[in-house]
């Protein structure tokens, strides 16, 4: 991410002061002024010129980490840290190597910050969870990622989509200088139009919010009148004081508010909880209006001088509430920001470098009505790189992000995959107690089983399926009968399956267990799921009567000859007993033979359909 201005404050950065002498004097004064890339440029003059130390390799490796050159950082980072280096750095170091993908390594770089900073909230996420990275690559897939016309070849970032426009911040506007951090022209505020095709054309600057300095990212209110957008505090010709060693004044990010003015922004006014200190940034105003979200690096931030994600009240006689931090559900003492709040006002997605990730920052999401954790999005959300200022527009089902995955920060668009989440809740069919424990299998159209898990505390089971398309439940326990519930075709967003299952009441005679037919496919002796329902109910009466022995006999009806119908019957005979036993009943127990159509229930000739199925039978004679 290139412009971090938006992430971090306009304030002097501290150096070690015994590390700097005459030597870095220039390069130190660039760096201290944020303007990265000539910084390097300076401190690589001094490792050709044999005069770089540990204090020059971190400055290095600093400068191209704020510019998200991850493979230069990595370079001098590695140097750096031949010798001993604050925590920070190793968690520095740790991120860029994710960013280049190098994992193991990465991890080799934690254990060194968790050493340094026992009692971080990134350190205990470590420790519980080091090898996090595989179950985060199988994440099932939320979203489709493209890239956006939008995009220029500088900065653009923080799309958001109101009606019919798109506003975003963009370094585009070559009118301007050029900022010494990104060596791109300074960042103004942006509007697009969003076109019925899903095109986006004819993106101009808002003339009436920008500034000769920083301007962005904005937020507007559901009903268009009020916007709140960041901006620098010299647009209210505030600045912290001189930096003599950097020679320049430094800005903070303010937060701005505006109100419509017929067609036309006007009346802007500086938020009362700015302050010269710290800066505000990144803004999103709540649908129903009542709350503010930004990031900000004030006192009551997790990390020390890093950022986090706020929160004020936006009351309705326009006064505003004490702005609150989230808490450590969403930030660390890493930087949180890019916070935007869902049209569901509970809903925020928000960008972390602190957070378990893939590298850079990630694209994270919570739900803050009912104390969940947050979640990362997974991928194509996120990257090996820097991902953020993810935002969604509800009714017309797009959404955006921002990454600089390809080299630059660009502006991608965000299809959601459709998707039901299926809620199955299996109980007794008699008494409605829930059922713990009970085997949940859902199957496809095609009667594939996709996944089989087991019922909760509260018996629930917890699907995301393909919207518009059919599945089937399948629900067993012992001592009740399995059964087979529909989950019909939805759009989402969820779907309830109440699964009752039935006590088993099997009929036991002195002489047999009588069940329902157990059927076959045609020319098969495999057990089908409606077989095993079946055979479940035998399972359950010899477990709960240990010492009884059965015979399986399958039969067949009159149709096929002597020579095909008794190998066949006898090949299910003893795929049934195979099921017995792989149900815990001992071997000894269970036996079968295949009987052809030499016992025949029904003797005719000819037979009708009803009798050929009396007869294409199998019996569970009780042995002992």
């Amino acid at each position: 991410m290139k412009n971090l201005y938006i992430v971090l404050s306009f304030v002097a950065i501290s150096f070690t002061m015994s590390a700097q002498n005459k030597n870095t004097k220039v390069a130190d004064k660039l760096f201290a002024r944020f303007e990265y890339i000539d910084a390097a440029k300076e401190y690589q003059k001094l490792v050709e010129n044999g005069k770089a130390d540990p204090y020059v390799y971190k400055q290095l490796a600093d400068a191209n980490y704020n510019m998200f050159n991850s493979t230069e950082a990595v370079k001098w980072y590695a140097k750096a840290t031949e010798t001993q280096q604050d925590a920070e750095t190793y968690y520095r170091y740790a991120q860029m190597l994710k960013a280049e993908g190098k994992y193991e390594d990465a991890n080799k770089q934690m254990r060194k910050f968790a050493a340094a900073a026992p009692n971080d909230l990134r350190t205990k996420a470590f420790n519980e969870n080091p090898n996090y990275i595989p179950r985060l690559l199988d994440k099932t897939k939320l979203y489709d990622v493209k890239s956006s016309d939008i995009s220029s070849d500088k900065s653009d970032f923080s799309a958001v989509l109101y009606e019919n426009s798109l506003y975003f911040a963009s370094a585009r506007n070559g009118a301007r200088k050029n900022y010494g951090w990104t060596d791109e022209p300074f960042l103004d505020i942006y509007k697009a139009d969003y076109n019925t095709d899903g095109t986006i054309t004819n993106a101009s600057t808002v003339t009436e919010l920008n500034s000769k300095w920083h301007d962005g990212p904005i937020t507007i209110s559901a009903d268009g009148k009020t916007a709140y957008f960041a901006s620098e505090s010299y647009k209210e010709k505030e600045s912290t004081p001189k930096d003599k060693k950097a020679n320049a004044k430094f800005s903070q990010v303010y937060l701005f508010s505006v109100t419509k003015n017929g067609d036309s922004w006007g009346s802007i006014s500086s938020l009362p909880f700015n302050d010269e200190t710290f800066s505000n940034s990144n803004p999103s105003l709540s649908r129903d209006g009542k709350t503010l979200y930004f990031s900000s690096n004030r006192p009551g931030s997790l990390g020390s001088g890093t950022t986090d994600i706020w929160k004020v009240a936006v009351n309705a006689d326009g006064t505003y509430g004490d702005p609150q931090n989230l808490g450590n559900k969403v930030n660390t003492e890493g930087n949180e920001s890019f916070p935007f709040i869902a049209d569901d006002n509970k809903t925020l997605f928000f960008a972390s470098s602190g957070k378990q990730g893939l590298g850079g920052f990630d694209v994270y999401q919570i739900d803050l009505s009912n104390g969940s954790e947050a979640t990362n999005l997974g991928k194509p959300v996120n990257s090996e790189k820097d991902d953020f200022a993810f935002t969604f527009n509800e009714s017309k089902k797009i959404g955006f992000l921002s990454s600089n995955r390809g080299g630059n920060d660009d502006i991608f668009i965000v299809n959601p995959i459709c998707a039901v989440d299926v809620l199955i809740v299996v109980s007794d069919a008699k008494t409605g107690a829930i059922l713990v424990n009970a085997s949940v299998s859902i199957l496809d159209d095609k009667k594939n089983v996709i996944a089989t898990e087991m019922s909760n505390a509260k018996g629930e089971v917890s699907y995301r399926v393909e919207c518009d398309r059919a599945y089937v439940v399948q629900a067993s326990k012992d001592g009740y009968e399995g059964n087979t519930f529909a989950v019909t075709k939805s759009k989402g967003p969820k779907a309830r399956v109440d699964a009752p299952l039935q006590p088993i009441d099997v009929i036991v005679t002195e002489t047999e267990i009588l069940l329902n037919p157990i059927y076959f496919e045609f020319d098969k002796s495999n057990i089908t799921q409606e077989g095993a329902f079946e055979l479940d109910k035998l399972v359950q009466v010899m477990k709960n009567n240990d010492k009884m022995v059965i015979m399986a006999k399958s039969h067949t009806d009159s149709r096929g000859s002597d020579n095909y119908n008794l190998p066949l019957s006898d090949r299910r005979a003893k795929s049934t007993v195979q099921y017995i036993i792989s149900k815990g009943i001992d071997a000894s127990r269970i036996s079968g033979k295949g009987m052809g159509e030499s016992e025949p229930k029904e003797v005719c000739n000819p037979c009708t359909e009803a009798q050929h199925g009396l007869n294409r039978r199998s019996e569970f004679l009780i042995v002992k």
